[in-house]
């Protein structure tokens, strides 16, 4: 009996704590801590997910944009290739040198007594420029003159008292003898008298060396004495400095290599003309013929000098300035122009892409002279219309749209094409 009750006990106590198990398992989480712990993982997978889906959304429009673009043909500017001439220049960096470039020196010592000029003038041959104190040298010119003047009086006396020595030698009245002695005392005055003209000679040069005048045309540069200060014949300073401007020349080297072809058309035409550009080589400042050239090549650089004359009127060139001189050697008429941008290079070829019914055409090419921005070429025919934008897009026969209004006019901006578009 009491077996029989602990068991219905024992039994009862286990189903009570199944339903508890049960009625825990279905009780809703309210505990705030739990809700905190998987708050993270939840907004994890929310930006997997949205990641996941802008990936293959975003990757999809990419596609099919990449694809738009292929299949839409690209839009260029052309430009129509012309008949016409245009020069063959040769390029190279120049100086402008003054045909005569002069430092006065003083060649007698003495105080500078005025300064005639202003920094920077321009003056003429014989102007004067300065004066150094004359006195010792007027001075030192009457002596001399004066001893001229005694001796060509003792040269008249022994002249005189030769012609009575003659006369009496002839009426046997006085011996041979003395009529020697006083034909060479004659002589002998002669010597003094001409030593003597030496002597005034120099002494007016020195004189003269106290009056400084320009010896040729030409602009003075800053002032260097003043008046008061002492000039020493022999010295290292010069007392002005004058350099000719026009006309004036522009030295250049020019390679070797085209020698051959200059030394033909110097003999054919004689002087070549020669531009003279600013370091940007946008502004034309002179234009000149070539002079001549050098009688050597220089080893070192395997280059020759040229010079070329510039009359200079303006004086837009300046000694020992730095110039771009572009050589014209010769002229090429009727050839076939285009806008030099329209030219590409793929290694040692050039070509350019020709426009024919919508299609381009790559279309090989040779330069033969450049003038600004302007090329002529070779294997192309005028008319001929070629692209001169969208290069990174076009492709041999590919289709091409042509931009409304996109004629280029770089060829006409190039200040030596002679040549016109028809």
């Amino acid at each position: 009996m009491t077996q029989s009750a602990g068991h219905e006990q024992t039994s009862l106590s286990s189903d009570l704590s199944r339903e508890e198990e049960e009625i825990n398992e279905t009780r809703p989480i309210d505990s705030k801590d739990e809700l905190l712990r998987r708050v993270p993982a939840y907004i994890l997978c929310l930006f997997v997910l949205i990641g996941l889906i802008w990936f293959f959304v975003d990757r999809s429009a990419l596609q099919r944009a990449e694809l738009e673009e292929q299949d839409r043909a690209p839009v260029i500017k052309v430009a129509t290739a012309y008949r016409g001439d245009i020069g063959s220049y040769i390029e190279a960096l120049g100086t402008v040198t003054p045909v005569a470039g002069i430092n006065l020196y003083p060649q007698i010592s003495g105080r500078i007594d005025a300064v005639h000029y202003v920094e920077g003038q321009m003056v003429q041959r014989g102007d004067p420029i300065l004066d150094i104190d004359p006195r010792p040298y007027q001075a030192q010119l009457e002596q001399v003159q004066g001893s001229l003047q005694r001796d060509k009086g003792l040269l008249r006396q022994a002249e005189m008292d030769l012609s009575r020595y003659q006369e009496a030698f002839s009426e046997q009245a006085i011996a041979r003898q003395t009529l020697d002695d006083q034909r060479e005392l004659v002589e002998q005055y002669k010597g003094t008298v001409r030593n003597d003209v030496g002597q005034v000679d120099y002494a007016q040069v020195q004189l003269s060396y106290c009056h400084i005048t320009a010896p040729i045309d030409g602009r003075l540069g800053l002032r260097l004495v003043d008046p008061g200060n002492t000039a020493f014949a022999g010295g290292s300073s010069p007392l002005a400095v004058l350099t000719q401007l026009r006309p004036i020349t522009v030295v250049f080297s020019v390679a070797e290599d085209f020698l051959p072809a200059l030394r033909a058309e110097v003999l054919h035409h004689g002087g070549l003309q020669v531009d003279a550009y600013d370091r940007e080589l946008k502004k034309k400042l002179a234009v000149g013929r070539l002079l001549t050239l050098d009688n050597q090549i220089d080893t070192s650089t395997g280059t020759v000098r040229f010079r070329a004359q510039f009359d200079n009127s303006g004086l837009s060139l300046y000694p020992n300035q730095f110039v771009n001189a572009r050589l014209l050697v010769k002229t090429l008429h009727n050839v076939t122009l285009i806008p030099t941008g329209t030219i590409q290079r793929n290694g040692t070829e050039t070509f350019v892409y020709v426009i024919s019914a919508g299609v381009s055409h790559l279309h090989k090419v040779a330069e033969l002279a450049t003038e600004g921005s302007v090329t002529a070429v070779s294997n192309l025919n005028a008319g001929d219309i070629v692209a001169t934008t969208g290069f990174d897009r076009l492709q041999d026969g590919a289709p091409v749209l042509i931009s409304s209004g996109s004629e280029d006019s770089d060829q006409d901006e190039a200040p030596n094409a002679v040549g016109r578009k028809p």
